[in-house]
């Protein structure tokens, strides 16, 4: 039994220093090669036998065991009917919801709320108007709007309008679905600030971006039936982690 150990930690210590010198060996090349490329944070083997995953952030690229060759596209398991590159980007950009600062965010509760999104929005986003009227459609949810004025120079002057508006939800429903202006208005905006500084920490590049209690994140405006269904999931899965 003990030899038996013994060879199986030198197996496995094998396999560890095979793959250090293999991730040294693509880091080196591509480095040397293509010498514009940002500074690689992670290499990894996929499923795929020797194809390894090269990680720059959240941009994900492909290579050979030598880094003789580049692959930038989606890895399908064609098996599992799987999208391993969706799957993985999902992963790396998922936000725990429990650290959202809700502080800087404003609700709109419709039914029981118990189903829960923060979404962050821009009040000169034409994507986001139509995702607000689609979400209208949507019931039992609790919405945390986090204002991300990044599109236009005003947007920060109607996002200050609506966050310093004394009935902040009805403001942005004016604004975004009955197409009615805000009237002009000061208070403390440095929410406005902090929220631009955590979109780009968590690189949240452009509106509608949604997140949803199982931290998982949706780039742009989706459908009702999308929103409801990423609902579901979200709230199978809390709750399943709290059971």
């Amino acid at each position: 039994m003990k030899l038996t150990n013994c060879l199986l930690a030198i197996a496995a210590m094998t396999l560890s220093l095979s793959a250090t010198a293999q991730e040294a060996t693509i880091r080196k090349a591509l480095a040397e090669r293509i010498p514009q490329m940002d500074k690689i944070d992670e290499v990894r083997p996929t499923p795929m036998a020797g194809l390894f995953e090269v990680r720059i952030g959240t941009d994900l690229f492909y290579t050979d065991a030598k880094g003789n060759y580049v692959i930038q596209g989606e890895l399908i398991d064609t098996k599992a009917r799987r999208n391993l590159t969706e799957d993985r980007i999902a992963k790396l950009t998922a936000v725990d919801f429990s650290a959202l600062p809700l502080k800087d965010a404003f609700t709109i509760v419709r039914g029981d709320g118990k189903r829960k999104v923060a979404v962050f929005e821009d009040p000169n986003c034409g994507y986001c108007k139509r995702f607000e009227r689609d979400m209208q459609k949507v019931d039992n949810v609790t919405v945390y709007l986090f204002l991300y004025p990044i599109l236009s120079p005003d947007s920060a002057e109607k996002s200050r309008n609506i966050w310093c508006s004394k009935d902040q939800a009805g403001a942005w429903q004016d604004m975004m679905v009955r197409d009615k202006p805000v009237a002009s208005a000061s208070c403390d905006t440095s929410a406005l600030q902090r929220n631009l500084m955590f979109g780009k920490k968590h690189k949240i590049t452009g509106t509608p971006t949604l997140i949803f209690a199982n931290g998982s994140r949706v780039p742009g405006a989706i459908g009702t039936q999308e929103v409801e269904k990423r609902l579901a999931e979200a709230s199978s899965e809390t709750s399943g982690t709290t059971n």
